[in-house]
């Protein structure tokens, strides 16, 4: 595995370092396995899908494209995307995911990113491109909308996202007006969110204000 030449980044579980113009090394402090994750990302790659190049894995070690570019989170708090929009490119992005079979072919089950927010969502000068792939899996559509609406919805009721939260609201809207119904998938999402550890205490408290959000948007 290629040395990083220094630290760029930080998440809530993994850091990226750089390892020259075109590489960065993201490595996840405890040491969870990569392999499934650069599976995913290689598979929808092949299916054209915005998702970063992968180089190679070792252990909690994958060695990615560097890509250019804000978050859309970012891009949206500068004002260069408004709240619309967000909405709109996170239900073609899952649009586009869906439409791809999954490894195993299984009917009835795509490719779900389990975290697809303005984040993890690069908007690069080429277009948007979907970056942290850890919690990828087989699983029905509805689930991967519902899991990125009960994240819209954390951030528009948390006040410590005091710049994104009103913009957030308004992108939910538009978000599941575009999309598929996630009904059928919110139990299943939110109960995966309350087992969530990454999680504070206070973020979880807002579980219920969430649910209650997203449906009185449906």
């Amino acid at each position: 595995m290629t040395d990083p030449s220094r630290f760029l980044a930080a998440g809530r579980d993994a850091d990226v370092y750089v390892v020259d113009d075109e590489w960065v090394l993201r490595r996840y402090r405890n040491g969870h396995p990569v392999r499934d994750e650069a599976d995913f990302m290689r598979h929808v790659a092949r299916y054209g899908y915005p998702v970063p190049a992968v180089r190679e894995v070792d252990g909690a070690d994958m060695v990615l494209q560097r890509l250019a570019g804000p978050t859309l989170g970012e891009a949206a708090i500068a004002g260069d995307v408004d709240a619309a929009e967000v909405g709109r490119i996170h239900a073609d992005l899952h649009r586009r995911l869906q439409a791809i079979p999954p490894p195993s072919g299984t009917p009835g089950l795509v490719v779900v990113h389990g975290d697809l927010h303005p984040l993890n969502v690069i908007a690069t000068p080429s277009g948007p491109v979907v970056i942290d792939w850890r919690n990828a899996e087989e699983g029905p559509p509805e689930y991967d909308v519902a899991m990125t609406a009960i994240i819209f919805a954390q951030v528009a009721l948390d006040p410590s996202y005091e710049a994104l939260s009103p913009l957030l609201r308004d992108a939910l809207a538009t978000y599941l007006a575009d999309s598929i119904d996630p009904t059928p998938g919110l139990p299943a999402a939110l109960h995966n969110r309350r087992n969530n550890r990454t999680l504070t205490p206070a973020e979880l408290a807002l579980l219920p204000g969430q649910e209650a959000l997203i449906r009185s948007f449906l």
